[in-house]
């Protein structure tokens, strides 16, 4: 199991190539950083990817509703050509809430939606034309997207449910978990995504895991400050449905907390699982954190 960790790409590029550099500097050769409501991620990661082009960058997740996917696969080969073929695009369906509420735009018929948009995205990161017209989305381009010859992006999707796993394992390269815990990837993500591809004739599909974890001897403060940290991820019901499934009452039952030999214990059990990369959110105060990369690194050095 490859170990990464989160790139946060708030702030000004030089403090985002500075935390990106330090974490190379440290051992750290994949980073993730997600899509939400700040800096565009793929720009920022263009930058720095094209700087520290011996990292492996990825996003986890560029939400798909706001890009059509010409565009969006013009920018995934810009960013795959800036930084020398390192690319993992993930890509989700955000919330209803967001898509909606903030947006105004219609969260009708998710899977189909997604479904559609992989079929025309996926072609066009490999360079090729497509021209198709679904029930959500219709899909023309007249001529290959983005740079000439980047390489082809890796393409994974948030998959969590049955259907989105499907999905994922047919048409994509594997899925990137949150608030997924090590007992519901093991018995629902592992098998049905790894079912899927195989019945496509595609490789065994990766299974990238994100989840907040901390090294410290202060249980209940850690699992506290995580609660209260990502207490809006257990009011999503994508997450509820996989916290649910967990057995978990609360977001810190997911999270990997404890002493050093422990934290190294649930990540080994994270490989047993079926995880092929597991990327850290590491949680608590400045000492902590440091903490919690180092048992990362010791377990990728192991």
């Amino acid at each position: 199991m490859r170990i990464a960790t989160g790139l946060d790409v708030d702030g000004t590029l030089e403090q985002v190539f500075a935390r990106a550099n330090k974490l190379r500097d440290m051992g750290f050769s994949s980073l993730w950083a997600s899509q939400i409501f700040g800096p565009d991620t793929l720009t920022t990661l263009a930058i720095v990817g094209h700087e520290l082009r011996d990292l492996d960058l990825g996003t986890a997740v560029v939400p798909i509703q706001p890009r059509h996917p010409s565009m969006l696969a013009a920018q995934a080969r810009t960013v795959e050509g800036a930084i020398g073929g390192h690319l993992s695009l993930g890509i989700g369906l955000s919330h209803q809430v967001v898509v909606e509420g903030l947006w105004g735009i219609s969260f009708d018929k998710p899977a189909t939606y997604m479904r559609e948009y992989v079929e025309a995205l996926s072609p066009m990161l490999r360079g090729e034309n497509v021209a198709t017209s679904g029930e959500r989305l219709k899909v023309v381009s007249m001529s290959p997207v983005g740079p000439t010859d980047p390489g082809t992006p890796s393409l994974i999707i948030a998959a969590l449910g049955p259907v989105m796993l499907d999905l994922a394992g047919r048409l994509a390269d594997g899925t990137c978990l949150w608030m997924t815990g090590r007992k519901t990837i093991a018995s629902h993500i592992t098998p049905r995504i790894r079912e899927a591809a195989a019945a496509a004739g595609r490789p065994d599909p990766r299974v990238i895991c994100a989840l907040p974890i901390a090294v410290t001897d202060d249980i209940a403060g850690a699992r506290q400050r995580i609660n209260e940290t990502y207490a809006v991820y257990g009011t999503l019901p994508s997450y509820q449905a996989m916290l649910q499934k967990e057995g978990a009452n609360e977001v810190a039952d997911a999270a990997i907390i404890g002493s050093k030999a422990h934290v190294l214990e649930q990540l080994a059990e994270l490989a047993e699982a079926g995880v092929t990369e597991f990327s850290g959110a590491a949680s608590g105060n400045g000492a902590e954190r440091e903490a919690a990369l180092e048992a990362m690194l010791d377990y990728q050095r192991s």
